[in-house]
C-alpha cells in the first residue's frame, strides 16, 4: 500500500470536508447536540446543508447529465429505504434541475418489481413527507 494514492469520488475530496467540518462547526458552536439533531431529523440544520452542498458538487462532477444522475439517486434512496430528510435533498436538487414530477414516478413504477410494494409505499410515503417540507 505504501505509495499508492487515496481514491476520492468526485466532488469530495478532503479539502471539501475541511470545509464543511469548519461551516458545521461555526454554525453550531452555540447549539446543543440534541437541537442538531432535531434539526436534522426535521430536515434542516447546517449537516443536512452540507450534505445538499457534498451532493450538489458531486451532481457537477457525476460524468453523466444532472436529471439522470438525480434519478438514479432517487432510485438509490428507495432501494435503501432512506430517511425523508435524504429525499429533502435529492427532491430539492430535482426541482433546481427541472425534473418533472413524472419522472420520479415512472422511477418508482420501474423500481416496484426489483424492491417490493412495501418498499414503494414507503417511499412513497417519505416523498411526499419531502415535499411538504420543501414547500413549507
Amino acid at each position: 500500500m505504501g505509495g499508492a494514492r487515496a481514491y476520492y469520488p468526485r466532488g469530495m475530496r478532503p479539502e471539501w470536508a475541511v470545509g464543511a467540518l469548519a461551516t458545521f462547526m461555526e454554525k453550531t458552536e452555540n447549539t446543543s447536540f440534541d437541537d442538531i439533531l432535531r434539526e436534522l431529523a426535521d430536515g434542516g440544520g447546517p449537516v443536512l446543508e452540507a450534505i445538499a452542498r457534498q451532493s450538489q458538487g458531486a451532481l457537477r462532477n457525476a460524468g453523466i447529465e444532472p436529471r439522470t444522475a438525480l434519478l438514479v439517486r432517487i432510485a438509490a434512496l428507495i432501494a435503501l429505504d432512506a430517511a425523508p430528510a435524504s429525499y429533502v435533498v435529492h427532491l430539492g436538487l430535482a426541482d433546481e434541475a427541472g425534473m418533472k414530477a413524472e419522472a420520479i414516478e415512472a422511477v418508482l413504477v420501474e423500481l416496484a418489481p426489483l424492491v417490493g410494494t412495501a418498499r414503494l409505499v414507503s417511499a412513497a410515503g417519505k416523498i411526499n413527507q419531502a415535499l411538504r417540507q420543501l414547500s413549507a
